[in-house]
C-alpha cells in the first residue's frame, strides 16, 4: 500500500496519464501511442471514466494531442538513439512511462525523469509496488527548486553528462512557466554538447488558435486557475522560434498540431486529430 505521507503527483500528471490510457481503451485502432501503464501507476479511483474530464467526445482532440505530442518525442528520441545519442532527459516527467513501455530502446539510453521531490517518491514507491522496478538506466531526479537546487547539478549527480549530446524534452511544462523561466531553460539547454536536441511544447495565445477550439483552450484555462496552476505563458510560433535562436540554438522549427495531425491521423475514419492549441518547438545545439 502506498505510504500516505508521499504526495501524488499533481491533477495534470494524472490526467495526462489518464487520457494516454483512454486512447487505448476507447478510440479506434491504430493507436498512436499504446499506454495503459500510466494507468497502472496513477490507479485512479472506480468510475474515473465518468470524470467530467474524461468525456470521450469532449475529451477527444485534447487527449488526440496528449499522444500525437508524446509518439512525437518517442519517434525523435528513437532517431536520435539511431545516431549514437545515449542520454534523454524529460523535464517535468510526471508519470511518463517511455521506460517502461519501450525497454529495448531505453536499454540504449541513460534516462533521467526530472520532476519534485514527492512526485519522485511516489513514482518511485509505485514502480516497486507494482512489480516493475527502476532499472539500472532510468535515473528519478528530485529537484526542489523552491529550495534552490539546481537542475543541471542534481542531474550531474544522477550521473548526466554535460559534455556529451543529449536529447531533452519538455512537455505540458512552458505554459505554467513565466517568459523569462522559459528563456533561461532555452539558454541552459542551448550549452549543452553540440549535437543536442531540445523539444518542448507550447501553447498558441487563444486568439491564434481555431474559433471553434477557443471554448476548449478556456475551459483549460479555467480548469488550470481553479487548480491552482494557471497558464501564465503563451507563444506565437514567430516569437518562441526567435527566443531559441536567441538563446543559441541553430536552426529551431515550429511543429504545427496540423503537422502532428498529418503525421499521426491522416485517414482516421472517427475524425481524431489533435486540436491547434499546443504546438511544438524543436532545436538542435
Amino acid at each position: 500500500m502506498s505510504d500516505p505521507l508521499v504526495a501524488r503527483p499533481d491533477h495534470t500528471a494524472i490526467r495526462v496519464a489518464l487520457w494516454r490510457a483512454l486512447h487505448v481503451l476507447i478510440d479506434a485502432p491504430p493507436h498512436v501511442l499504446d499506454d495503459v501503464v500510466g494507468l497502472r501507476i496513477a490507479a485512479p479511483d472506480d468510475g474515473w471514466r465518468d470524470r467530467p474530464d474524461m468525456h470521450p467526445e469532449g475529451t477527444r482532440p485534447f487527449r488526440a494531442s496528449i499522444v500525437a505530442r508524446a509518439r512525437f518525442i518517442e519517434d525523435l528520441v528513437a532517431a536520435e538513439a539511431e545516431r549514437g545519442v545515449d542520454q534523454y532527459v524529460i523535464l517535468g516527467a510526471g508519470l511518463d512511462t517511455f521506460a517502461q513501455r519501450r525497454p529495448q530502446l531505453a536499454a540504449r539510453l541513460a534516462v533521467f525523469e526530472v520532476d519534485r521531490p514527492a512526485t519522485q517518491a511516489w513514482k518511485r514507491q509505485r514502480l516497486i509496488e507494482l512489480g516493475l522496478g527502476v532499472p539500472a538506466g532510468l535515473h528519478l531526479v528530485p529537484v526542489d527548486f523552491e529550495a534552490g537546487a539546481s537542475l543541471w547539478d542534481e542531474l550531474a549527480r544522477a550521473g548526466f553528462d554535460a559534455r556529451r549530446p543529449a536529447v531533452v524534452t519538455s512537455t505540458g511544462v512552458s505554459m505554467y512557466l513565466t517568459r523569462d523561466a522559459n528563456a533561461a531553460t532555452l539558454r541552459q539547454v542551448a550549452a549543452l554538447a553540440p549535437g543536442s536536441t531540445f523539444a518542448m511544447s507550447f501553447l498558441l495565445p487563444p486568439e491564434l488558435a481555431a474559433a471553434e477550439l477557443r471554448p476548449g483552450l478556456e475551459r483549460s484555462a479555467q480548469g488550470a486557475r481553479a487548480a491552482g496552476t494557471p497558464f501564465v505563458s503563451f507563444f506565437a510560433p514567430d516569437d518562441i522560434l526567435a527566443m531559441a535562436r536567441d538563446a543559441g540554438f541553430r536552426d529551431p522549427r515550429h511543429v504545427s498540431g496540423d503537422d502532428l495531425a498529418a503525421r499521426y491521423f491522416a485517414g482516421r475514419a472517427d475524425g481524431m486529430r489533435t486540436y491547434a492549441g499546443e504546438e511544438l518547438l524543436v532545436a538542435t545545439t
